[in-house]
């Protein structure tokens, strides 16, 4: 799985989980960058993309997430 489809498919969990299909996430995006991103959300966010690339991050990965990059790697890594 290459870093395209990972974004794509990431823009669709996050256009669902904020409701906002305005949305278009890149390596760079941090909760700063949406205005809903918060705690409660992030839940929901992490329990969404589990769910699309059916794997399950370990909390420490989880709270060590500075942005969507990170993100995209333990994707890409799970993906092999």
């Amino acid at each position: 799985m290459d870093t395209n489809e990972i974004i794509s498919r990431l823009n669709g969990v996050f256009r669902d989980v904020f409701g906002d299909d305005s949305i278009s996430v890149s390596q760079d995006t941090t909760s700063a960058d949406i205005e809903d991103w918060d705690s409660l959300a992030h839940i929901s966010l992490m329990d969404a993309v589990e769910n699309e690339f059916g794997i399950r991050f370990k909390m420490r990965e989880v709270s060590s997430m500075k942005n969507v990059g990170d993100m995209i790697r333990l994707i890409a890594e799970r993906g092999k």
